[in-house]
């Protein structure tokens, strides 16, 4: 079997005596606070609630056009795909 001790080095010396060490691991633990707000619905094109929508649909479009959509969902409170459904169904109905 192959010596591999030449390999290893020793970096960190000795560990320190039991009564060097801080007692942070006798202190209580504190859970994190709450993240101050939460982005609201439709702010960032995500929502926290299930939609039922389960297909990708990807397209390329116009830097133009993607501001565009997105002023009008985030004005309208929408998510990016209920401001598709609805152009769709509208489109439809024309």
């Amino acid at each position: 079997m192959a010596d591999l001790s030449k390999l290893m080095k020793k970096r960190l010396g000795a560990p320190p005596q039991l009564d060097d060490t801080p007692d942070n691991l006798k202190a209580p633990e504190v859970a994190p606070a709450a993240p101050a707000a939460t982005p609201r619905r439709g702010e960032d094109g995500r929502s926290a609630r299930r939609t039922g929508r389960t297909v990708q649909f990807a397209t390329r479009v116009s830097e133009e056009f993607d501001k565009r959509f997105r002023q009008v969902a985030k004005r309208d409170g929408l998510l990016l795909a209920q401001l598709l459904e609805k152009s769709l169904e509208a489109y439809e109905k024309r």
